[in-house]
Parts: structure tokens; C-alpha cells; sequence
């Protein structure tokens, strides 16, 4: 009979934790990428109660829900982030709310701790985006035109022509075009002249008599000096024979304009994103795209071995066999950017199951109180109970 006491015991016990293990569940049911988890117990030794014998993770995968920040991610399918400390401790999580710090790398909103990246070696590395902050400054190379030049006209002026040197300094052209067909068919006189009025170049044009340009004289080259260093600058007329840029062609008033194709000064990312792999993609403010690093994705071969942390970060025993990998490709799954994964929690299933822990603590507290009342009764059947 005393037996009864100890097995309606172990089920307080049992029924306590399991009561722990659902609150916990349940107090991170808004903590992104957070697995519930599930107590399981057993029969003790000689039929001496119940005793906890594991403690299983939920391994499904939550819900993903759009953030619209852009450093938000979110792994659909299997794989998990790769965290690193200062210490060089490793953490594992689903939970993909980062930034980037002072110093662009990209780390754990709440713990900041770095996140890692694949490096060419498929090796993990700091995603660190130093290096692609900023494009350094580029010297401008070629100035296209484009656009008739009227026969009738004497002269015709393409002002506002800004170009980059080494640096990332600005300088404003004009290119004057004179009509010189009266002296040689179909040509044009070009002189160009900086911001301060000083000429910078001179050269030719000629079209044929449909109006296209000419083989040899379709192009001017300008050596431009800047602080000691020359800038070497093409002025392209288009194709000779063709109407893609130049034309002289009749009854159409002169439109000849200039574009500066390239060059630019120091630029700043305008826009970043990641790619179902996993990639960051960074758009700059003069429209020019750049690949980032890769996000590391990890697979632990016996997830229920990992040690759920503070948060929702899990580190693995010694002896656990880890894979690493890019998203999208061999066993893991893709990235879904500017999300979340959330809590895998079912709040109905855990409702449902602290009704089951409360019933089964009432009746292991009524085990105790009949096998007291029992135990009483016999040690005053026993005259226990004096007179």
C-alpha cells in the first residue's frame, strides 16, 4: 500500500513537469524559429511510478511570415543558420532576425552574434560586407552621341557633359559642333571645352550622302589631365554606315545629344535583398548590382541531440555529425527573404494537452489522499489510534 503513495507521487511529479514544459512552450509562441518541445515519460522499475524518459523537439517547420526588412530571413525547408560568438562558440537556429553592426557584419538582432557565410571553399566565414559598402570611384570612358545634325545648320553645341576622373571628381564638357561641308562633304568640325572654357580636344566627323557616318571618322579621342593624371575619354559617333548614333540626314532638324556611359564617384548601396540562395544581392544609387556573400546553412544529422540555449539557439554535443552547405541546393532548402519562420507552437494542441496534465495531476493527488485515508484506517483498525 505504501507503494501507492510513492506511484501517486511520481505522477505529481511527472504531471508538473510536463504542466513546466507546456508553459515554456507556450510563453514562446511569438519567439521566431522557436521548436516546441514534447515530455515523454515511461513505467519505473518494478512498477514504482512513471519517470521522465526524454524530451523530444518538434522538428516541423513554423510558419513564414513577411517582415519587410530586408536582413529578415528565413529558411523553407531544412537547414539551419550558423551563429558564432566572440569566443568562437557555434549555435545553430531557425530564427532569422539579423542586422548589419558598425562594422557591416551581419549579425543576431538579439544575441549579436555573427552570422556565418560560405566562403569559396564552402568553409565558414564572417558575412562581412566591408569590402562592398561602397564602389569605389570610377573614371569615366566613353561619351556616346546620338541624333541628326541638320545641314542647314552653321553650328550646334551639346553642353552639360559630365564626366568622372580617377578619383571620383566631377568635370562638365561641351563639344561644338561646326559645320564644315562647304570645305569637305559631309563634315563637321568638333572642338570640346571644359568647365572653365578651356578648349580639351578637338577632332572630325563625316557622313556619307545618305546620312550615315563614315568609315574613320566616326570617333574622337580626348586625353584629359586632371590633377597630373590623364583621363583617357572616347567620343563615339555610332557605326559607320549605320543610323545608330549620328546622322546627318535632310529635312530633319538638328537633336545630336551626348550620354556619358560610365563612370561614377564613391557610390552607396540604394537597396539589398537576399536570393533563394541565400545571397545578398545589393542594388547601389547609380543602378549597378553586386553579388554578396552567401549565408552557411548547417544539418545536423541527429537534430534531437541539440541543446536548446537561450533564445531560440542550439548548440551540438561534441560528437554530432554536421553538414554545411548553400541553400537551394542538395538537402537544404530555399531562402525566403525579408521574413521570418515562426514559432512551430500549436496552442491548440498544448491547450488540449495541459487539460490532460491537469486531470492526471487530480487523480494522482486522489491516489495519495485514498492511500493515506487507507493507511489510516488500517492502523486504526490495528488499535494505532490508542484507547
Amino acid at each position: 500500500m505504501l507503494q501507492g503513495l510513492y506511484n501517486g507521487l511520481s505522477g505529481l511529479l511527472g504531471f508538473s513537469k510536463q504542466l513546466d514544459n507546456i508553459g515554456n512552450n507556450i510563453s514562446n509562441m511569438n519567439t521566431p524559429g522557436f521548436r516546441g518541445q514534447t515530455a515523454f515519460f515511461q513505467n519505473s522499475l518494478g512498477n514504482a511510478g512513471s519517470e521522465l524518459s526524454d524530451e523530444v523537439t518538434d522538428l516541423t517547420q513554423g510558419d513564414i511570415q513577411q517582415t519587410g526588412t530586408a536582413t529578415d530571413v528565413a529558411v523553407d525547408g531544412n537547414g539551419m543558420f550558423v551563429l558564432r560568438d566572440t569566443a568562437g562558440n557555434t549555435y545553430y537556429t531557425r530564427e532569422g532576425h539579423f542586422r548589419f553592426d558598425e562594422n557591416n557584419n551581419l549579425i543576431d538582432d538579439t544575441t549579436s552574434y555573427k552570422v556565418a557565410a560560405l566562403n569559396s571553399s564552402g568553409a565558414l566565414t564572417d558575412f562581412n560586407i566591408e569590402s562592398l559598402a561602397t564602389l569605389p570611384p570610377q573614371a569615366s570612358s566613353i561619351i556616346r552621341f546620338s541624333g541628326n545634325l541638320a545641314k542647314a545648320d552653321t553650328t550646334k553645341q551639346v553642353s552639360n557633359l559630365q564626366v568622372f576622373d580617377a578619383s571620383g571628381g566631377t568635370h562638365t564638357l561641351s563639344a561644338t559642333f561646326t559645320n564644315n561641308t562647304t570645305v569637305t562633304a559631309g563634315s563637321w568640325k568638333v572642338g570640346v571645352t571644359d568647365d572653365t572654357g578651356a578648349t580639351v580636344g578637338t577632332g572630325e566627323i563625316r557622313f556619307n550622302t545618305d546620312g550615315s557616318l563614315q568609315a574613320g571618322f566616326n570617333s574622337i579621342g580626348l586625353s584629359l589631365n586632371y590633377s597630373g593624371k590623364i583621363l583617357p575619354v572616347a567620343m563615339n559617333f555610332g557605326t559607320p554606315g549605320a543610323f545608330d548614333g549620328a546622322t546627318m540626314l535632310p529635312g530633319t532638324a538638328s537633336s545630336i545629344g551626348g550620354t556619358v556611359t560610365d563612370g561614377h564617384g564613391v557610390v552607396g548601396i540604394s537597396e539589398l535583398s537576399f536570393d533563394n540562395t541565400g545571397t545578398l544581392q545589393l542594388t547601389y544609387n547609380d543602378n549597378e548590382t553586386r553579388s554578396g556573400p552567401q549565408l552557411a546553412l548547417a544539418h545536423v544529422a541527429d537534430e534531437q541531440s541539440l541543446q536548446l540555449q537561450k533564445g531560440a539557439l542550439y548548440t551540438a554535443p561534441a560528437h554530432a555529425e554536421i553538414s554545411l552547405g548553400g541553400a537551394s541546393s542538395s538537402y537544404f532548402g530555399r531562402i525566403t527573404g525579408g521574413s521570418l519562420e515562426l514559432s512551430n507552437v500549436d496552442l491548440t494542441q498544448e491547450l488540449t494537452q495541459m487539460i490532460i496534465v491537469q486531470r492526471g495531476y487530480q487523480a494522482s493527488s486522489r491516489v495519495l489522499t485514498i492511500t493515506d485515508a487507507m493507511l489510516q484506517q488500517l492502523y486504526s483498525s490495528t488499535g494505532g489510534g490508542g484507547g
